[in-house]
């Protein structure tokens, strides 16, 4: 494993901000989604939400100048994936970025890369295999530039299209470990695994109208997570509000997780967009410097409470 004392804090626990969206953020943003103004709330969102941060992922197609915001000590992750997935062809494929490289984005400054790759453990060899080749390519690319590599891995049903229903929740926790336990082999090179949490926690007896999972079988399942790895991971935020963040990082603990941190972006910024598009600038800052903060740092001190630091 490489290093990875530039992305963890001073306890070794990763307590990363993302702010790497595109689509998406075009999509929240409206009529204000254009590549200036993506750019700008992203150096909006890195300028007053990086001091609180070990590390802050960024893509380089419109975070560079927000990358030149963030403060010193906060490390930075770039994406080198193109966002989203190739609708083309079926199997929810990945494309890397045209015209860059491992070796160009840490020219850019890169502390590490991350690789965002939609996976289906069940899916056929004939889509999967490409996943993992591509994998592979980007890991050793890593390893030449020695950087860190964190993959992110989105799970799906390849047989139905909406991945928040009741039947994906059923599905969810072998979906997401046994694509753990595949990209933890050392031949993808893989350093810190960024994934979902294991189960649907609005489908966990006690936090939504329905449930799948009894509190015991989600608290099984987180720890089973545990299981099927040694590669350092992370939870990732998946856009819920803050307050059910918090709530299922606590919940993950008291499970006996042994995640390493998170990576969290819209769990911490989403409200502050409506802001950007009806008050502008000045006010989305003022907003940073209250609200974002206090999002920030009740989320990042409760991780670095209960994570599992990374052994140096």
């Amino acid at each position: 494993m490489k290093d990875l004392g530039k992305v963890t804090n001073d306890n070794g626990v990763i307590t990363a901000l993302a702010i790497d969206q595109r689509n998406s953020l075009k999509q929240m943003l409206g009529t204000l989604g254009t590549t200036e103004n993506m750019a700008r709330f992203k150096e909006i969102v890195s300028e007053h939400l990086s001091p609180y941060a070990a590390a802050i992922l960024l893509d380089p197609q419109y975070g560079l100048s927000a990358a030149q915001k963030t403060v010193e000590s906060c490390a930075a992750i770039l994406s080198y994936e193109v966002s989203g997935y190739r609708k083309d062809e079926p199997g929810r494929l990945p494309t890397l970025l045209d015209d860059w490289s491992v070796a160009k984005l840490k020219d850019n400054g890169a502390d590490s890369i991350k690789l965002l790759v939609y996976y289906d453990p069940d899916e056929g060899d004939d889509i999967n295999d490409r996943k993992k080749t591509l994998i592979k390519c980007v890991g050793d690319e890593c390893a030449a530039s020695e950087l860190p590599f964190f993959l992110e891995i989105i799970t799906y049903d390849y047989t139905s299209d909406d991945t928040k229903d009741k039947a994906f929740a059923v599905k969810r926790p072998h979906k997401i470990n046994k694509s753990m336990e595949e990209f933890s082999k050392p031949e993808y090179h893989v350093d810190v695994l960024k994934v979902e949490v294991p189960v649907n926690m609005y489908f966990v007896e006690g936090f939504g109208e329905d449930f799948v999972y009894t509190q015991e079988e989600a608290r099984a399942f987180f720890k089973a997570q545990n299981e099927v790895t040694k590669v350092p991971f992370i939870f990732l935020s998946g856009g819920v509000p803050t307050e059910m963040f918090i709530d299922t990082l606590q919940f993950a603990h008291d499970a006996g997780s042994n995640f390493n941190g998170i990576l969290g972006g819209r769990a911490i910024w989403k409200e502050s967009i409506d802001i950007f598009v009806n008050d502008g600038e000045a006010a989305t800052a003022e907003w940073m410097q209250t609200k974002g903060k206090k999002n920030i740092l009740n989320i990042m001190n409760l991780v670095d409470k209960i994570a599992r630091p990374i052994e140096r």
